[in-house]
């Protein structure tokens, strides 16, 4: 389980660091390769994203990745080989980042046993409300999966504890409204956000949109269990290839 990998983590160091790649950007090898320097730059868990047309969580930079991804025709099956691989051959948990109009189209029962049948650890539907994800839960828990659920700075008490009910693993905080790859002010209104999110789960948090260097994971340290590290893992991809990726992952940890 996510959450028992985790807190074992946490007591050797005080905050954990995920990435996030978009599966086949700028391709299939380079994306192993981003993973083999991430992995090798000390980080402790990893979310893969299935390219999609709407990203609509997703800013322009992970936007333009997804567009280059399917543009180069990346298939759902092809992220599922990806994932295969590269959790055979990397010894961090792995989860997949999709929005569920793929899960949905593929089968949500199907999509969900593939991915444990390939050594994945669990998912994130951003666009998948509890509501609306009795399917994907009973699936999910079928195959003793973890189900991310997201919390956000204007989602009220009363519903982080609704959502923090469906929750396993962990639960990914959002910094910001808005979608991923702005600025985000660590300062003080993130703390009393993230002291919400504390009270309403006894869950690890992980801190995701907008963490870029080291300064933003040393002010979550205390406050969050993890820190997510999506956009400018991308944009140092783009500038500096995969060798830039590894190093800036090590200045992070």
């Amino acid at each position: 389980m996510l959450e028992s990998y985790i807190r074992e983590r946490r007591e050797q160091r005080d905050v954990l660091l995920m990435t996030h790649i978009v599966i086949g950007y700028p391709d299939l090898e380079e994306s192993m390769r981003t993973v083999q320097a991430m992995v090798e730059g000390g980080v402790d868990l990893m979310e893969l994203q299935i390219p999609f047309s709407e990203p609509i969580a997703d800013g322009p930079v992970i936007l333009h990745a997804n567009q280059k991804a399917l543009a180069a025709g990346v298939t759902v099956e092809q992220c599922f080989e990806f994932a295969a691989r590269a959790s055979r051959r990397f010894d961090i948990p792995f989860l997949f980042m999709s929005y569920y109009n793929i899960v949905y189209r593929y089968g949500t029962e199907a999509f969900v046993k593939r991915m444990a049948d390939i050594g994945l650890r669990g998912s994130i539907v951003p666009d998948l409300p509890p509501e609306e994800a009795h399917d994907y839960l009973d699936a999910m828990g079928s195959q003793d999966l973890d189900p991310i659920f997201i919390f956000s700075p204007n989602t009220t008490d009363e519903r982080l504890a609704y959502i923090a009910d469906y929750a396993r693993g962990f639960v990914y905080c959002v910094a910001r409204k808005g979608v991923t790859g702005s600025a985000t002010e660590f300062s003080r209104g993130l703390g009393g956000y993230l002291q919400r999110c504390r009270a309403a789960t006894e869950l690890p948090l992980a801190v995701g949109f907008g963490v870029k260097e080291a300064g933003d994971v040393d002010f979550l340290r205390g406050k969050a269990d993890i820190a997510v590290v999506g956009t400018q893992s991308l944009r140092v991809l783009d500038e500096q290839g995969v060798p830039g990726v590894g190093e800036f992952v090590a200045s992070l940890v």
